[in-house]
């Protein structure tokens, strides 16, 4: 039989445990500290953060973790220990689509950490103005989810944009209902972001059928207004609930249970390969016989996985499109160099968007 360890003994073991933790988190952040004066020294005068770098961490953190902890709560402590490490070195400062208590804003913290100096802006078209023109060192914005599929609005911008995407972080969507009542009875109007209305259209026709529906600019403004009228309600996280002050009338209202949105992060940096990256590039083929043919050939030629492919309108001639693909690995990577190279001969238009580590969480 296992012998009980009284209270007082286990306290005094996790109180000393709790200054080797303090003692060690502060080496590391003297070490930061060294860095960033290396590379000060030897001339650098950009941001330092390193996507790339800090995937390879994280990703050997999970590597490396016993338990009991989960990899995922692992990931997260080291996440916000690198990025309060990061913030010694130089202030990061991050566009997201505001306002507070987006979703956007929620996989800012989550691949930044909550030492970043986080920026709301109100589209996506601004969070690509804001770092295009140096206000801030990288934007995060939405891309895809897992029910409703692209988000034009950011897929569109890539078209005349010089920016890159230096990373991706996914977040499981949870929609809530929230509002000034205890109930679903009185409310006249709901509010929400278009892509969150269609994620919980079934819901809402069995629910509140007939009650009207409005798309806003961002579920936190669905919050906001919602906050100022005690027959509105809102489809929102539960950050945006507690920003608000809103009850929760109903939780996990979407209808599919695996809602995840993939966001990407832009900037001007170029990461290196990793080992477990992914390249973005976008294609113009022209008008002609066997042009996704050709996009799927020149893949198919040297064994290049392609995860995802989506097509837009390239407003420069009739029934002429361009292609939004992501493939595995990185353009460094001898196969995938070579891939991108006969594709290049046999399309119009090869944009690389940018090569990044995965998602590590």
């Amino acid at each position: 039989m296992t012998a009980i360890i009284p209270l007082s003994e286990l306290r005094e073991t996790i109180d000393g445990i709790d200054r080797q933790i303090l003692q060690l988190i502060n080496q590391r952040a003297q070490c930061a500290i060294e860095v960033a004066r290396t590379k000060q020294a030897e001339g650098e005068t950009g941001s330092f953060y390193r996507p790339d770098r800090e995937a390879q961490v994280l990703r050997r953190i999970k590597e490396l973790n016993p338990g009991p902890l989960g990899d995922d709560t692992a990931v997260h402590l080291f996440r916000e220990v690198m990025s309060a490490c990061l913030a010694l070195e130089k202030p990061l400062e991050v566009a997201f689509l505001g306002p507070q208590g987006t979703f956007t804003q929620q996989a800012t913290f989550k691949h930044f950490g909550h030492a970043v100096k986080d920026i709301p802006v109100a589209t996506i078209h601004e969070i690509f103005q804001s770092v295009e023109t140096g206000h801030c060192q990288f934007g995060v914005v939405p891309v895809e989810n897992s029910t409703e599929g692209v988000i034009a609005h950011t897929l569109d911008r890539f078209m005349d944009s010089p920016l890159e995407i230096c990373g991706e972080v996914e977040i499981r969507v949870h929609q809530n209902l929230l509002g000034k009542m205890d109930t679903l009875h009185g409310i006249s109007e709901v509010y929400s972001h278009q892509q969150s209305l269609a994620q919980c259209r079934q819901w809402l026709n069995t629910y509140l059928p007939g009650v009207p529906c409005t798309a806003v600019s961002s579920n936190a403004e669905a919050a906001r207004l919602a906050s100022l009228d005690h027959g509105k309600a809102a489809i929102a996280g539960l950050t945006a609930a507690e920003l608000y002050e809103l009850n929760i009338i109903e939780k996990n209202i979407e209808d599919e249970a695996n809602n995840t949105t993939r966001f990407i992060v832009i900037g001007r940096q170029q990461p290196v390969s990793t080992g477990a990256d992914k390249t973005s590039i976008l294609v113009s083929t022209g008008n002609q016989p066997g042009a996704l043919h050709k996009i799927l050939g020149s893949f198919a030629e040297y064994g290049i996985s392609m995860t995802h492919i989506e097509s837009r309108p390239s407003r420069q001639g009739l029934w002429d499109y361009v292609f939004f693909i992501d493939i595995d690995g990185h353009r460094d990577d001898s196969d995938v160099g070579k891939a991108l190279e006969t594709l290049k001969r046999n399309v119009k238009m090869l944009k690389i968007l940018g090569s990044y580590p995965k998602a590590v969480i």
